[in-house]
């Protein structure tokens, strides 16, 4: 290459491979799109550890470098000691910073006056959370402002959210940029018998089971009268949380609990081939789970607010309350038409969705933001890329 390798380092997600939630995916997707255009790419990882010996580690995961963070708490103090850790770390690295969520913001300030250059995705409203006590939601109040102010660069990843943070920063630092899914074009109905499921006689709801998410008032809805179909929730249910149990006692014998289900195979079997899928998030911005629904050709019913209408678009049933939850489950239910319409409109909507261009957009931001050379990294990329097509014509015996 013309110039040194942009260099990357990702914070705020438990690490790559994915295996928790979007900013997981999101990291991987990104992670690994960059790589194969040239930049060294660090992803921080946490490890949860009986005992700290040796801090840091470095492993090679797919030309990723993923760096581990011992840590040996558990729960919300050992999120707040990797992230720490890791803007310690960072913080010694000559590398652009992406931040993914503003909950450890706190430690911003630090790498900012090491010189970092820190861009942060600035994820959903999570100080509105009722599941929250007031001091905590005071925190992440606070946080968001810290992150806010300490970051070079803001990323809303759906316009109700850049609107938001427009009354924190001005519009010129933020950028929206969506998030991304893949299509779901087939999937194993196979993975749907432990369950005792059959294709389209069932509804979905995958999400963390909390009041902001709305789950009480969807198993309220579907368990207003026989179905003769199942909704299926998944999601941890912890017979000690109070929210927990009553979500179980409004629950009719129609509606499963398998728990929160994390075999990617098994998830995309279930949105595959479900009637429909029930999205109660309330508080958040352009929602993965949402996403993947409508590239999975979901009809969906979401919980009426700026965030799922931006995402799903016109042509989705949306409620805001038990009773007309119950309403729309009972139109897609017995309405074939209606169905179809749904089905149809969310494929479409799922094009504004594509994985490509979102990465595209985030390499164009950090670019910019780590002040490299755009014009020699075009000319690196294109040289690279016909390298390889050389490359390939020499291996098929076309050159």
């Amino acid at each position: 290459m013309g110039q040194a390798a942009p260099s990357l380092l990702i914070l705020g997600t438990r690490g790559v491979p994915a295996a928790h939630g979007g900013f997981e995916t999101f990291a991987e997707k990104l992670a690994l799109f960059l790589t194969g255009r040239g930049w060294k790419v660090g992803v921080y990882c946490q490890d949860e550890v009986e005992t700290v010996g040796e801090r840091f580690r470095s492993t090679d995961w797919n030309g990723i470098e993923q760096i581990h963070v011992a840590v040996g708490s558990r729960g919300p103090r050992a999120t707040l000691e990797f992230d720490y850790h890791c803007v310690r770390h960072a913080a010694e690295r000559d590398s652009v910073c992406l931040v993914l969520g503003y909950n450890g913001a706190v430690f911003l300030p630090l790498l900012r006056r090491r010189g970092r250059k820190i861009i942060t995705n600035m994820d959903g409203l999570e100080w509105r959370r009722p599941k929250w006590s007031l001091p905590v939601r005071a925190y992440f109040w606070v946080n968001e402002w810290i992150a806010a102010w300490t970051s070079h660069r803001l990323v809303a990843d759906h316009p109700a959210i850049a609107g938001h943070l427009a009354t924190r920063r001005s519009r010129d630092a933020i950028a929206t940029i969506l998030y991304g899914g893949d299509p779901v074009g087939a999937a194993p109905a196979s993975a749907l018998e432990p369950l005792g499921l059959e294709p389209g006689r069932y509804m979905t709801s995958i999400a963390r089971i909390e009041p902001d998410n709305n789950i009480l008032p969807i198993v309220e809805a579907f368990s207003r009268k026989r179905r003769d179909a199942k909704l299926v929730v998944l999601g941890t249910v912890n017979p000690a949380n109070r929210y927990h149990r009553r979500v179980r006692a409004a629950a009719s014998e129609e509606v499963i609990f398998p728990g929160a289900i994390y075999e990617a195979e098994t998830v995309k079997a279930l949105r595959y081939h479900a009637r429909a899928y029930l999205h109660g998030h309330s508080v958040g911005g352009t929602n993965p789970s949402l996403v993947e629904a409508l590239w999975a050709g979901n009809a969906v019913i979401a919980h009426d607010n700026p965030f799922n209408r931006g995402t799903a678009g016109a042509d989705q049933a949306y409620f805001h309350d038990a009773a007309s939850c119950s309403a729309q489950i009972e139109t897609l239910l017995t309405d074939d038409l209606a169905l179809k319409r749904a089905r149809d409109a969310a494929v479409k909507q799922a094009a504004a969705f594509a994985w490509l261009p979102v990465l595209e957009a985030y390499e164009r931001e950090l670019l910019q933001l780590g002040g490299y050379d755009q014009v020699s990294y075009a000319m690196d990329i294109a040289a690279g890329a016909a390298a390889n097509d050389r490359i390939a014509d020499v291996s098929t015996g076309t050159a």
